[in-house]
């Protein structure tokens, strides 16, 4: 039995369906509960639910979970033919694309994505909720090739499916109301040697990995996963954003400043290819700072890009799990190395300098979907740090960041521009995970042909 809001109606009817529930009760609370009266909300509990409740309990509840039952085509079948107009409107009736012209998955372009790996095409990588759809070699390449890639990005788009594909990053809230988007942090040697920009405009659209790339994990989301905007039911993000392309660092400056790169800090080995994927659900404004005083760069940056992680701050220390990350330019970057300024300097003056008032850290809570949400209470049951509540004082000030070494750093952008810019990470929901990317023989032989 499940008590779901009007507008989560359909969204939990699918949800039910891929779980294999043929006969779940769900019971309607009307309208929007976080935008009642205490008064409303008292009588739709005791006239609307409780009644519904009680007879809910002699229904009938049949909820065996299970993998998306609904007949889909094979593999291998082809399920269309037709012009480049007539394949675009068969896929957009479907729901099958974004929005944008796809590339049609050809059988023969499928071949030249798998040329690029030596796993097997019906390798079963994991179950993809909410639709719970098993991921495959072959429909990562399928939506590869629709989303614009290159075959030889094939081992990249492997190791993101595999990455949002772990537990932790529940994959089943990417639907969640916030609306956030994947974030794709790419690493290593295979920057440069597959063309990826890392220089000026790096977060904009326009060169083909960093852009197709980003487009292929939303299509995969949507196709694989389920998740769908209206006419869907199973994408609940209120506004919501657009994709992100790649965000790729600047390796040569990074070692040349004598710091770790991304992908080391995330666990990786220096000149090893990983990709970590992560929530973003807000991006910052661009921030400036000038000077060679790096402590002037961290002060804007805790003033300008700290205060907007602030709005957020009160879902990383419910949870806590929170991992904001700031993206830095390079001659910015080289500020800091030049004061001798390491990456954890730059994390452990945010963690100190960032603060907002307890009581306004609460209020964000209460007026989003925490009503009860204390500091007091939290820390009084042992889910939260002591130092979270050292008095009843409203405006006594607590830390945004909930751990230094959760702020991660990027080097990347325009080398002449002194500029930084925040990501907000989603608690719990899309957990940074990186996974290493497999570049075999057969890979380099395929790219070199």
């Amino acid at each position: 039995m499940a008590i779901i809001a009007t507008q989560f109606l359909p969204f939990a009817k699918a949800v039910a369906k891929s779980l294999g529930a043929t006969d779940p009760v769900i019971i309607e609370y009307p309208g929007a509960p976080m935008n009642d009266s205490h008064e409303q909300l008292r009588d739709k509990v005791a006239n609307v639910l409780v009644p519904k409740i009680l007879a809910g309990w002699s229904q009938r509840k049949n909820a065996i979970p299970g993998k998306h039952s609904a007949s889909e085509p094979a593999p291998r079948e082809v399920v269309f033919s037709g012009s480049l107009q007539q394949i675009q409107d068969h896929f957009y009736a479907r729901l099958w694309t974004d929005g944008l012209p796809v590339i049609p998955p050809t059988m023969a372009k499928v071949e030249e994505f798998l040329r690029f790996t030596d796993r097997a095409s019906d390798e079963v990588l994991g179950i993809c909720p909410p639709e719970c759809r098993e991921a495959t070699i072959w429909n990562i390449a399928v939506n590869g090739i629709m989303a614009g890639c290159r075959p030889e990005y094939m081992p990249v788009l492997i190791a993101i499916v595999e990455a949002i594909l772990d537990p932790e990053f529940l994959l089943e809230d990417a639907g969640a109301t916030p609306g956030w988007e994947p974030l794709i942090i790419l690493s290593g040697p295979i920057i440069k040697k597959l063309d990826f920009n890392f220089g000026g405009g790096v977060m904009r659209v326009g060169r083909q990995a960093n852009t197709s790339i980003g487009r292929f994990l939303r299509l995969y989301m949507r196709n694989v996963a389920g998740q769908r905007i209206p006419p869907g039911a199973t994408d609940k993000a209120t506004t919501g954003m657009t994709f992100n392309v790649v965000m790729a660092e600047n390796e040569d400056l990074v070692h040349e400043l004598g710091w770790d790169t991304f992908g080391v800090d995330r666990g990786g080995k220096r000149g090893q290819n990983v990709v970590t994927v992560q929530s973003c659900v807000a991006i910052t404004q661009p921030t400036f700072s000038a000077g060679k005083d790096a402590s002037n760069h961290a002060r804007i940056m805790a003033e300008v890009v700290g205060q907007t992680f602030a709005y957020w701050a009160y879902t990383g220390v419910r949870h806590t799990k929170w991992y904001p990350l700031i993206l830095v330019s390079p001659s910015l970057a080289r500020v800091f190395a030049d004061n001798g300024w390491k990456k954890d300097d730059i994390r452990r003056y945010l963690y100190d300098n960032v603060r907002i008032p307890a009581a306004k850290m609460e209020n964000y809570a209460h007026n989003s979907s925490s009503p009860y949400y204390s500091l007091k209470e939290f820390v009084k049951g042992g889910k939260i740090s002591a130092e979270y509540y050292e008095s009843d004082d409203p405006n006594r000030l607590v830390r945004v960041f909930v751990k230094p070494e959760w702020i991660n750093i990027v080097v990347a952008g325009d080398p002449g521009r002194n500029q930084c810019r925040g990501y907000v990470q989603s608690h719990r929901q899309g957990v940074p995970v990186t996974r290493h990317i497999e570049l075999n023989g057969h890979w380099k032989q395929a790219l070199a042909a």
